[in-house]
């Protein structure tokens, strides 16, 4: 039996190391071409050892001159980016995984759509400001698209045929940490408080963005992407639990439901494995006392404000997703470093929406990729000219 290709980027990240958990079980049906990182060659290179991968990209200048002289009497090809391995590489893949995060996965992700049979992506950000190119090569390749996220690959699970007949689709978010603290409790947020997810082991970024629900809104803009939809038909819906990840209601009266535990190894073994008869390798088992007072809420949008900037994203695929990601990015970094409190990085991001300096793009497209880049260039200057 011929193994599985597949290559891995952000094999470090959150993402990556589920990938590899859930492949660890199953070495014997996969061959791993190349795995990448940004700045962690150490843990790169004890992935590399487990799964006996021979390409290694990383990604940082300054690390990869450091991890030259790492693995220098190793037996290991080094890449300073994805570009310089495809020079060398030219194997088709079955399946690339790109599991890290920001706009710098969109570059690296249209590159190796051409050499993918199945392209599996939890890069939002790309996504939401880049589908348009994405799309494009993904339809001149014939390279098959599958969502990572546990709500877009819920989605993707329960549709098969059945896009046009959609009513309307629910997004489940947990509520992040603070679903039940009060407004006043919010101006005393510290990092540590935020970073605490009460159902998800994440990074800092996701973990921030989850806390404001700006995560929702993405993936509100990803839906309406992926699956060629107005944001009409895609609510947000607070679900505690974080037990059902997707509903989607159907015209024909049906109502598809998806659950399963709070693992990314879930979606992520059924992507690797999809129409192939091999067990998840952890038991699941149906436990109804946690399906009794399974509940809903409505989000609150006082205290969730970022919800409301749905309502300004009237034209899909404008700089207006390539601004508001990367205003974003910005000022999490910003709270992340302590320079800005958490109810004062949502209030300057809502502001700084709203500035003409922006506004005046919301109704035009960026024609070339260079054009986002030069969009995150002006944003970030504004920044950090206006702190």
């Amino acid at each position: 039996m011929n193994k599985k290709k597949i290559l891995i980027l952000g094999s470090t990240g959150s993402i990556g190391k589920s990938t590899l958990n859930v492949l660890g079980n199953y070495k014997n049906k996969i061959e791993i071409l190349c795995l990448s990182t940004n700045k962690n060659f150490r843990k790169l290179h004890k992935q590399s050892k487990l799964f006996n991968v021979k390409n290694l990209i990383i990604n940082d200048p300054d690390h990869f001159f450091k991890a030259k002289k790492f693995f220098k009497l190793k037996k290991i090809k080094l890449f300073p980016n994805v570009s310089e391995f495809l020079k060398k590489n030219k194997k088709k893949i079955d399946l690339t995984i790109i599991g890290i995060s920001g706009l710098e996965g969109l570059e690296p992700t249209l590159k190796l759509i051409p050499l993918s049979k199945n392209l599996a992506s939890a890069n939002k950000e790309s996504i939401i400001c880049g589908w348009k190119f994405i799309k494009k090569k993904l339809l001149k390749y014939n390279t098959n698209f599958i969502p990572i996220d546990s709500e877009h690959f819920s989605i993707w699970s329960l549709l098969n045929s059945d896009k046009d007949k959609i009513s309307k689709i629910y997004l489940t978010a947990s509520g992040g940490p603070f679903l039940n603290s009060s407004f006043n409790k919010l101006k005393k947020i510290k990092i540590n408080d935020v970073l605490k997810h009460p159902n998800w082991s994440m990074g800092k970024k996701i973990s921030t963005d989850s806390a404001t629900m700006m995560n929702k809104v993405f993936e509100v803009m990803e839906a309406s992407k992926i699956f060629n939809l107005d944001k009409s038909k895609i609510k947000i819906i607070i679900h505690p639990k974080s037990l059902i990840h997707a509903i989607v209601v159907f015209n024909n009266g049906l109502i598809k439901i998806l659950m399963y535990d709070t693992s990314m190894e879930i979606p992520i073994f059924n992507i690797v494995f999809k129409n192939e008869k091999i067990n998840f390798y952890k038991k699941t088992e149906l436990k109804f006392e946690k399906l009794n007072g399974t509940n809903f809420i409505r989000p609150n949008n006082k205290k969730f404000p970022y919800i409301d900037i749905l309502k300004k994203y009237k034209i899909k695929g404008t700089f207006f997703e390539v601004i508001l990601v990367t205003i974003n990015d910005e000022l999490v970094k910003l709270f992340l470093n302590k320079k800005i409190s958490f109810i004062k990085m949502q209030d300057l991001l809502l502001k700084t929406l709203n500035k003409r300096v922006f506004s005046k793009y919301y109704d035009k497209y960026p024609t070339r990729i260079n054009d986002i880049y030069r969009m995150i260039n002006k944003v970030k200057i504004y920044l950090s000219e206006n702190e």
